[in-house]
């Protein structure tokens, strides 16, 4: 399509009047300045104005940026090719998400044993302003009844319903507070167990977003008559997930006080006393999760004694006596399983892609690979139940790599043949482009891993390149479909994708050596790839951009303040930036075991070594930066953006007008889902960002 004449870029640029307050404190001995504390205040009246005045200025700045309609048409074209689950069987019924070329959100779809299809649920229609997200589904173990949890305006406080599979028909609900609820449904359908946090007009102000409970409840009955099944005398932060045996005989409940992966586990049997007893106890420091299987016999998957991860069983009835059933690779990461008719497939990640092999139940002797498309990223397996009479021998698997968007393969154990089932809906043409993994060395020596996606195997020329990374809370991203990595190769791009010290890709020593004390590992890893890339001339320092959110928002921050003279344009999203006050916004008070805590004198000085707010200094050429944040983030609190914001706005010598600090804001939308919709639209006002900076024609 034909550009269409955009609005100049303005000639000039005059950032909002934010007052510096002569605020320091005395922590621990320390002083910490704070100048724009002011900021974090959403009630008071400069703090709207200087938001409705940065507003005012991202859209002049924004909006102006040449490429944006042909981009943002690229992107909508290259999100059309929409996606498929993973199938959830319950007694012949496949319950699945579908999204089409055409469609805002994911839809629940249901098929039939006789093959036919029809929507249970679409979000979009309940809602067509598109504020309401679907946040998690459980079809009852009778396929009769499905439970379903949504959120509006991005807050992730989930709103749990039920309806009739087979009418369509609203059951109950809503059911507030469920938050993060899994559910497990006990035989019958009548029943089921579920997270729900206290009432918040209960609780203490600091406390409101805690307090989380297991209930049993019965379908069309009052919850605040629940049973209260466990909680009572845990930590106020615990968050809780559970799971019931098929039979409907064991319940396994896990536990943890923060996002740190030290977890309790109970079980309990319900047809006994039905008193959860302890697994595992949270200071013991294991990570650990549970289930009982069809065949009667506890799995845990666990990294007690094995920092990749083993596999254990024991009876349920006597929990605590494990026996190692498959042990601990040096080399890769055991990151999920599933009982498969007598066998047991093994999901490893090596490097962070996917790999599937195939173990004997009874004694977890291996057998055999199985075979992937490619390489790639696996997500979520499934079997049929033992009501489903066809198919007893077939593994369902998601699949996606840099240009396969999230698809259903199908594995038989009968024929060792993989074969796709379903395909993501949407057909589009792709960009040609080259995928490769490069091992480099970190200013420590560690050998690290990325991912390098372009248009050409080496580089013919230096070009823009888009460096990302996580690089905390043992999370892992291995391959996988984006259109907006598609969009920037497609324009002349590199992208490159770190798997950061931190995460979870070699296991848990590879998350301790970048947390904590740790955390400049992670720092200097990312500053090792970006030199690592100009060093083989893929880019340069004036093409080089970097891009990350919420804890990737604090590495870009953390990348920005302590080498900028690296990055030409940086994406800063939703991010953490006062790492000294952290902990008293939203669910900052969760992060202490990964990152430290101030009220602890050591521990405070890891963060002041780091914490990008309080890194800032003037009189330096700081690059470009881009901050974009959602005001109803539950997760993160939008003031680490504004107080960093104000900060380099008025500390940046560089040339406004050539590398802008800018703070782009939406409301009623959150930390993590939304509509395909306004996907594009943050991704249009980012991309262009970047290419501005960095030289690249959209």
């Amino acid at each position: 399509m034909t550009e269409a004449p955009s609005t100049p870029l303005p000639a000039t640029i005059a950032y909002p009047i934010a007052e510096r307050l002569n605020l320091a404190e005395q922590i621990h001995g320390r002083e910490v300045s704070d100048p724009y504390r002011w900021l974090e205040d959403t009630a008071d009246p400069r703090t709207a104005e200087w938001s409705q005045a940065q507003d005012v200025l991202a859209r002049s700045w924004l909006d102006a940026m040449p490429g944006r309609a042909r981009l943002g048409e690229r992107l909508k074209e290259l999100m059309r090719t929409g996606s498929v689950s993973t199938p959830t069987w319950r007694a012949g019924r496949a319950f699945f998400t579908r999204r089409g070329p055409e469609q805002d959100h994911p839809v629940v779809m249901v098929r039939e044993s006789d093959g036919t299809e029809r929507v249970l649920l679409d979000v979009s229609a309940l809602d067509p302003s598109g504020r309401t997200t679907l946040d998690g589904w459980s079809p009852s173990l009778e396929g009769e009844r499905l439970a379903y949890q949504v959120s509006v305006g991005g807050n992730e406080h989930s709103l749990l319903h039920v309806m009739d599979v087979a009418t369509g028909e609203h059951v109950e609900g809503p059911i507030d507070r469920c938050r993060y609820s899994s559910i497990g449904w006990l035989p019958g359908g009548e029943e089921f167990f579920y997270v729900r946090q206290l009432d918040p007009a209960l609780l203490p102000e600091d406390e409101k977003l805690f307090h989380r409970r297991v209930w049993r409840h019965r379908v069309g009955t009052d919850p605040d008559t629940d049973l209260n099944v466990h909680g009572d005398g845990e930590a106020h932060t615990f968050y809780y997930s559970l799971n019931l045996s098929h039979d409907g005989r064991w319940l396994v409940v896990s536990g943890a006080p923060s996002t740190l992966k030290h977890d309790s586990v109970w079980i309990a049997d319900l047809h006994g006393d039905g008193a959860l007893v302890p697994v595992v106890l949270t200071e013991a420091g294991v990570q650990c999760s549970a289930s009982v299987a069809r065949d009667g016999r506890l799995y845990l998957h666990t990294n007690h004694g094995a920092p990749r991860q083993r596999l254990c069983v024991a009876d349920p009835a006597n929990p605590t006596e494990w026996t190692e059933l498959i042990a601990e690779e040096p080399d890769s990461v055991l990151d999920g399983v599933r009982l498969l008719n007598g066998d047991l497939v093994v999901l490893r990640t090596r490097h962070a892609v996917s790999e599937l092999h195939l173990h004997d139940a009874a004694t977890g002797a291996y057998k055999r690979e199985i075979p992937l498309p490619g390489t790639g990223s696996l997500h979520g397996m499934s079997v049929v139940d033992a009501q489903t009479p066809h198919d007893q021998d077939t593994l369902w698997f998601g699949w996606t790599d840099f240009v396969t968007p999230l698809s259903v393969f199908r594995f038989s154990k009968a024929t060792g043949e993989t074969v796709l089932h379903e395909a993501a809906p949407g057909r589009v043409e792709l960009p040609a482009v080259t995928t490769q993994q490069i091992a480099y060395a970190s200013k420590d020596g560690t050998t690290v891993h990325m991912f390098v996606v372009s248009g050409e195997q080496k580089p013919d020329l230096p070009r823009p390149a888009l460096l990302t990374g996580y690089g905390g809370f043992a999370i892992g991203r291995g391959p996988g479909y984006s259109a907006t990595t598609l969009a920037w190769v497609e324009a002349g791009g590199v992208w490159v994708h770190v798997s950061l010290r931190g995460g979870d890709e070699e296991g848990e020593d590879w998350h301790v050596a970048g947390m904590r004390a740790n955390k400049q590992n992670v720092f200097d890893d990312f500053h090792a790839a970006a030199e690592r890339l100009i060093r083989d001339g893929w880019t340069t320092p004036q093409q080089l951009s970097i891009m990350g959110g919420s804890n990737g928002g604090l590495l870009v921050g953390a990348a920005l303040t302590q080498r900028p003279e690296l990055y030409a344009a940086v994406v800063c999203s939703a991010p953490l930036l006062d790492m000294v006050r952290y902990e008293k916004f939203l669910l900052g008070r969760l992060w202490a075991d990964e990152y430290g805590s101030a009220s602890v004198s050591e521990e405070l000085g890891w963060l002041l070594s780091y914490s990008p707010y309080h890194r800032v200094v003037t009189d330096v050429e700081y690059p470009s930066v881009l901050f974009t944040v959602f005001e109803s983030d539950s997760r993160v609190d939008p003031n680490h953006a504004r107080k960093m914001c104000a900060a380099l706005q008025h500390a940046s010598s560089s040339d406004p007008t050539k590398h802008p600090v800018l703070i782009r804001r939406e409301t009623e939308v959150g930390h993590a889902g939304r509509s395909v919709s306004r996907t594009v639209a943050l991704a249009v006002d980012q991309l262009t960002f970047l290419a501005n900076a960095t030289g690249m024609e959209l």
